[in-house]
């Protein structure tokens, strides 16, 4: 079982759970997973074990989103960013009305340039792929501000192609990480308070297909909840364009 984590264009703005049945092992999954995490469990053997490798294009091709990229965004009623990885170009719609504090913090991160020149340090494949906090090497970037309060319960999904917050166990716990799930995941959606699931905030309206280059890559599995590309898939830049 995974553990730890260390939607349509009208957004269907409606929670899933009366359509989307929740399995036993899905509401464990809500509990325990997506912390903001990575970078190689407790020491011991897996200090011997193998980092990923460099990737062998270290450097961007580009400094700016592509034409698609621009075209998609500027259909958007929402904020949105552009990020180049070295699987390909992502672009996200942000939703405001929805999370503000959330869109509001990752775009303070993305100002800052705290994305540029990270990794998605987890890739769990068929499940969600997990970013922002982790350079070259497995080096951990630490957050530059408090966590946030939670805005899980807002009626978003955690739907193919979301943007959301990882954290720790408590709900309140989200500074860096995000994750981008790869399917639809109903076990990381919002219950109740005893379930508070994850923050959906945005979602990729360009670059489905990077996600799911970046989701077939091959990884290590150290653990459930350590599972880290091969070679390194990096974030080059984070830009917002709107």
């Amino acid at each position: 079982m995974r553990t730890d984590l260390c939607t349509d264009r009208n957004l269907n703005h409606r929670r899933a759970f009366g359509t989307r049945a929740l399995t036993a092992a899905a509401l464990v999954l809500s509990s325990l997973l997506l912390s903001a995490c990575g970078g190689g469990g407790d020491g011991g053997d897996h200090d011997r074990l193998p980092l990923p490798t460099p990737n062998p294009n270290p450097r961007p091709n580009t400094l700016s989103c592509s034409s698609e990229g621009l075209a998609k965004s500027a259909q958007s009623s929402y904020a949105t960013v552009c990020m180049l990885t070295s699987s390909g170009e992502i672009v996200f719609e942000l939703y405001t009305p929805y999370a503000p504090v959330t869109v509001n913090n990752f775009l303070r991160y993305v100002a800052d340039g705290a994305y540029s020149n990270t990794l998605f340090h987890r890739v769990d494949r068929d499940f969600v792929i997990q970013g922002g906090a982790y350079t070259s090497g497995m080096v951990e970037r630490f957050p530059a501000y408090a966590p946030i309060v939670s805005e899980s319960n807002n009626g978003l999904a955690n739907l193919p192609g979301t943007l959301a917050m990882a954290r720790r166990g408590d709900p309140n716990s989200a500074t860096n990480q995000f994750f981008i799930n790869v399917v639809d995941n109903p076990g990381l959606d919002y219950k109740n308070a005893a379930q508070p699931g994850y923050t959906v905030f945005g979602r990729v309206i360009s670059g489905m297909a990077t996600v799911q280059a970046i989701n077939a890559v091959p990884t290590y599995r150290y653990s459930d909840t350590d599972l880290q590309p091969q070679q390194e898939v990096l974030i080059y830049w984070v830009q917002r364009l709107k």
